[in-house]
């Protein structure tokens, strides 16, 4: 993977550095664990590390965990499984925000006794109503007024758990007549009597991710905060919450667009919906833009950095092709993938002058892109099968795979001609009688004669039994961010998304493959072993219609 040359980000860092705002560069990525990551989630990864690798400074790892309600440690460990899988190792530390609960109580005391926060006694559903709307101010509330001392009385009860969930609040004093609705006297804290995944029942008063965020930051050290373009209207707030706090070093917040892929859903909501549904196999369902679904494909760490650096930081919206993402992973496999024969859908060739009892070997390249891969000897018997789409009883025209009377080169083997094709009561082809020239073996014929088809195959003698899963596109709609008025996304769930075949045939070598090796099946596509299965899946089909 190059470096990118440069980027707005980039030129942020430059000025600072070259003013004296910043003399190092720290940065780090704050997942919430309610959640597996996505591939979008590994932008945000890749633009954080890579610049702190850029300028040779650090990167923070720091789990969200300020929400206690949808949190679990299953989400902490894979979001560390995939930060480690994609290399981004933070070396700056792993931190929660849930550690700093603490200091966050501290600094909501300091700011009360500012007179810069208050507790507010109004329903969520009347905060809504007081706050205004774009083009009118808000109005205060009438619990603004309260006293400091008030004030430090209410909040120390809410602290000990003497009032429900969301009888109170505690709401930073700003500007209920400002532009931005963020500073409109936003809450900071709010009360929440569940059990929270690392700091257990001490706390029942948790702060809101606009709150703790900007003090994390600055605690950590963090120079450049760098966040999705959502955001952008909550800087000043951020801003507000670093210089009201009092701190020396304050961290600088810059926001990027976010990736929007087509033909399919970045929101964890959705996501989540769709495994606690079951309309997908859980979280790492290959069919899933998560990092665990598509590393179970298998993409590898560097096509998910590839597509994520040609992707591009930018400001504005834009939504990538998918087929950028395949592009990616298919020239890699194309390189590094070692080569093999699979039929999806065997159809049984009896090679009617070849000795019943006779098996020899044929030596096939293992990847034609590498010579040093080698090779490897792939028996060859009687009985074959082939694909039955490389057959037609009556095929249209330049059509040059086998066909009765037709003549074909089997893959690294001799020239065969189909003589007879036997068929069941129903009509459906179970059987091809074919003769092979055997003077043709891995040449061209004596006579001199064109045969321009080729077809892979296997030896029924010594064939693996292997399933294939072959996975398209999760949604039929390329847009899935834009939705028409009275439908939602589920209804364009494709139906064809997902298609297992058992039964397929493969050269012995298949039978040794290990949890998550990855190879060409010639003339079908990029596949990888399965890591909860016996399966082999579909990573990526051999043809590339991405336009660079």
């Amino acid at each position: 993977m190059e470096e990118t040359s440069s980027n707005f980000i980039y030129e942020i860092i430059d000025a600072d550095l070259a003013s004296g705002a910043a003399d190092h560069v720290h940065t780090r990525f704050p997942p919430e664990p309610n959640g597996y990551l996505h591939i979008g989630s590994a932008k945000a990864i890749w633009i954080n590390w890579s610049t702190a690798k850029k300028y040779g400074g650090k990167f923070n790892l720091r789990f969200d965990d300020t929400n206690p309600v949808k949190e679990d440690t299953e989400y902490v460990d894979s979001i560390q499984e995939d930060l480690q899988w994609l290399g981004a190792v933070p070396d700056g530390g792993v931190y929660y925000g849930s550690d700093y609960f603490d200091k966050c109580y501290e600094f909501a005391l300091q700011l009360i006794r500012d007179g810069k926060a208050y507790v507010c006694d109004l329903t969520a559903d009347q905060m809504r109503e007081y706050r205004g709307t774009l083009t009118e101010p808000g109005r205060e509330s009438p619990y603004r007024g309260r006293s400091v001392e008030e004030n430090l009385e209410l909040f120390e009860r809410m602290k000990n758990g003497e009032f429900p969930d969301g009888a109170k609040t505690l709401r930073a004093k700003i500007d209920m007549a400002s532009p931005n609705m963020n500073l409109r006297d936003p809450a900071i804290y709010r009360i929440v009597h569940t059990t929270h995944h690392r700091q257990g029942n001490k706390w029942c008063i948790y702060p809101l991710y606009d709150y703790a965020h900007p003090i994390q930051d600055a605690l950590e050290g963090i120079t450049h905060s760098l966040c999705s373009i959502e955001f952008e209207n909550h800087r000043p707030l951020y801003e507000w919450v670093v210089d009201n706090i009092g701190f020396a070093q304050k961290p600088k917040q810059r926001e990027f667009a976010r990736l929007n892929l087509t033909y399919t859903v970045m929101s964890k909501r959705y996501l989540r919906e769709l495994v606690e549904t079951g309309r997908v196999d859980g979280w790492d369902d290959p069919r899933m833009p998560t990092l665990c679904g598509l590393r179970r494909r298998g993409y590898t760490p560097s096509s998910i950095l590839d597509f994520v650096q040609r992707a591009g930081v930018a400001k504005a919206y834009s939504i990538v092709d998918i087929g950028l993402l395949e592009h990616c992973i298919r020239n890699e496999l194309n390189t590094d993938a070692p080569r093999r024969i699979a039929v999806l859908d065997p159809l049984k060739v009896i090679i009617t002058n070849y000795p019943e009892d006779k098996t020899e070997e044929f030596t096939l390249p293992n990847n034609p892109q590498d010579p040093e891969a080698g090779t490897r000897k792939v028996p060859f018997s009687r009985t074959l099968y082939v694909e039955r789409s490389d057959f037609m009883e009556d095929p249209p025209h330049k059509f040059f795979r086998l066909k009765p009377g037709g003549e074909v080169r089997l893959m690294g083997a001799y020239l065969i001609r189909c003589e007879k094709v036997l068929k069941d009561a129903n009509g459906h082809v179970t059987e091809l009688e074919c003769t092979a020239d055997l003077e043709t073996s891995c040449g061209t014929p004596a006579d001199g004669r064109k045969v321009k088809g080729t077809i892979h195959w296997v030896s029924a003698a010594h064939a693996a039994d292997i399933s294939i899963r072959l996975y398209d596109r999760l949604f039929t709609l390329e847009n899935v961010f834009d939705i028409p008025e009275g439908k939602t996304y589920t209804d364009y769930l494709n139906p064809s998304s997902l298609t297992e075949l058992e039964h397929c045939k493969a050269e012995p070598a298949l039978a040794q493959a290990r949890d998550g090796d990855r190879f060409q099946f010639v003339r079908s596509g990029y596949f990888c072993k399965d890591i909860h299965s016996n399966a082999f899946n579909l990573i990526v089909s051999l043809k590339d219609s991405y336009k660079e």
